[in-house]
């Protein structure tokens, strides 16, 4: 970075952390992240254009593919109040984040192995202590020089004409605290309204708060410090990537084919055996449920333990087998990637059959959140094992991590486009309408505001029948109940698209939802009377 630039970028960081203070202290999250980082995301693009950096043309597209990637992400956790989602879209927003700065001017993160991610996420990490301190170094003005005519050096005479405005201004305040103490106390002598508005002012500064005020001005100086030197990477250092090439493979092979192609053979039987004995088990049905006495629970939970553990010892073994084993000649490698072809087509296998058991297994029980969560990770984790068989087909295997960072963004993506609650609320209704039992409780307690829109259109919809309207009528009487008790505060930076619309549904059907009466015990629990059937609103277990 220029050292003229430097005063920019230390006040914007300052500026920064301190909005972040402002947005998140004791605030609920809700429009203050995207807001957030948009505000990084603008002050990077600023601090590159004072750079003399042309935008598009001196960045690489592959870095401003992650501007609305990361945006996106943003916006989801503000749109979707589901945890899951909402957990990773925070996290892969501020890893677009850090990917950014990460790779800026380079633009290399696509070609990225495991290991690079590591390598230049420790050179990014240590830039957040010494980044800010070097440059600060670097700007230090000095005394203006002067040459053998007698004239100041240029450059000199920038930097202290440059400081004299920000201590005139600073010399300007500390001249006007007196007279503004003065005037406003006469002021609020001659005035009541003024005067209750100046204390109620000044009721920030109490002493009573003094601890909190240290605390925050420490973290918003950290924050200002920590977000200097990640700005100072990315205009610095991200274009000086650390990338290993295909020809500095990381460990060097050390295995002999032999023993690795046996492992492989051994691993490929020993998996071959289980599915051809268990095929039964496997594709049976419904018919087999109760053999050995399994029940539908543990019919599902075992496939996809079963899933887990196959997929991740598959993947290990074939990948780490695929990094540390020598292959000298083609015939090698061929046996080699017909050995990982079929551990990973076995694995496929497994994961057809616990796709299917838990189809059967909602179409009993119902869906809920880990049971979606599981239908979407299978189909995500299906294609990254197709993805790790065709890369090795094709000799790209340095690209495993970019087909891992793929299936991240696509699985958090299914989610949020998904909306999972509104999803689970859908298809458990649908089944009421089967003469399927439903379980009110799990949707008052359970699901997020995500479902709520869906509940009203259910809830008018002429094809709905008249039980599962009264069913969904008590829920929203439920919902309602419980959310006019929470009283807590809502700052505007907490405002969220869900928790929003939600409210706007109940208040403009609030007349509507009067015929379901909901009311308190003895112990402060909410039941609704549906249908002369009393429900519990709230319902404190457990549904995997």
């Amino acid at each position: 970075m220029q050292p003229k630039n430097f005063p920019f970028l230390a006040v914007l960081s300052l500026l920064l952390a301190w909005v972040f203070d402002q947005l998140f202290w004791q605030k609920p999250i809700g429009i203050s992240f995207p807001l957030f980082v948009l505000l990084c995301l603008g002050v990077g693009l600023w601090l590159t254009w004072r750079e003399g950096r042309r935008i598009p043309a001196d960045i690489p597209l592959a870095s401003l593919v992650l501007i609305p990637l990361t945006l996106f992400f943003a916006v989801m956790a503000f749109v979707r109040q589901e945890p899951l989602t909402q957990f990773l879209s925070f996290s892969l927003a501020l890893g677009g984040l850090l990917l950014t700065s990460l790779t800026w001017l380079g633009g290399g993160w696509w070609r990225y192995q495991l290991r690079d991610y590591l390598v230049n996420f420790f050179r990014w990490f240590g830039s957040l202590f010494d980044g800010a301190g070097k440059a600060l170094k670097e700007y230090r003005p000095s005394r203006p020089r002067e040459d053998a005519e007698g004239e100041q050096t240029n450059e000199g005479a920038r930097r202290a004409s440059g400081l004299k405005p920000l201590w005139a201004v600073l010399r300007g305040l500390l001249l006007a605290l007196p007279v503004l103490l003065i005037l406003a106390s006469l002021l609020a002598a001659a005035d009541p309204i003024f005067d209750q508005m100046l204390r109620q002012a000044f009721k920030i500064f109490s002493l009573d708060k003094l601890g909190e005020y240290i605390f925050r001005t420490v973290y918003i100086l950290v924050g200002a410090y920590a977000l200097a030197g990640v700005y100072l990477y990315a205009l610095r250092r991200s274009e000086a990537e650390k990338i290993t090439g295909d020809d500095q493979p990381w460990p060097a092979p050390f295995l002999g084919w032999v023993e690795a192609a046996t492992l492989l053979v051994c691993v490929d039987l020993l998996f071959a055996a289980f599915v051809s004995v268990q095929f039964r088990y496997f594709f049976g049905g419904q018919a087999n449920i109760n053999l050995e006495g399994y029940t539908y629970a543990t019919y599902a939970r075992r496939g996809f333990g079963e899933l887990v553990m196959v997929a991740f010892l598959s993947l290990l073994i074939f990948l780490g087998l695929n990094v540390i084993t020598r292959r000298t000649d083609s015939r090698q490698r061929n046996i080699f990637s017909g050995l990982g072809i079929g551990l990973v087509a076995l694995v496929g296998v497994i994961l057809v059959s616990a796709f299917q058991r838990l189809l059967m297994y909602e179409a009993v029980y119902g869906f809920t959140r880990l049971r979606t969560y599981t239908h979407v990770f299978m189909v995500w984790l299906g294609l990254l094992l197709l993805a790790a068989v065709t890369l090795e087909v094709l000799r790209r295997q340095r690209y495993f991590a970019l087909a891992l960072l793929i299936f991240c963004l696509g699985f958090v993506l299914s989610l949020g486009l998904l909306n999972v609650d509104a999803l689970i609320t859908r298809q458990n209704l649908n089944r009421s309408q089967q003469e399927q039992p439903l379980d009110l409780g799990y949707l008052v307690s359970s699901l997020s505001d995500d479902a709520v829109p869906t509940l009203f259109d259910q809830f008018h919809a002429p094809a709905t029948p008249d039980e599962t309207r009264h069913a969904v009528g008590g829920v929203l009487a439920c919902r309602a109940a419980l959310k006019a008790q929470d009283t807590r505060a809502n700052p505007w930076p907490g405002y969220h698209w869900s928790r929003a619309s939600a409210e706007n549904l109940f208040r403009t059907y609030e007349a509507e939802l009067l015929a379901y009466q909901t009311y308190r015990d003895e112990y402060n629990r909410w039941y609704v009377r549906v249908d002369g059937v009393e429900h519990p609103c709230f319902v404190d277990y457990y549904i995997d």
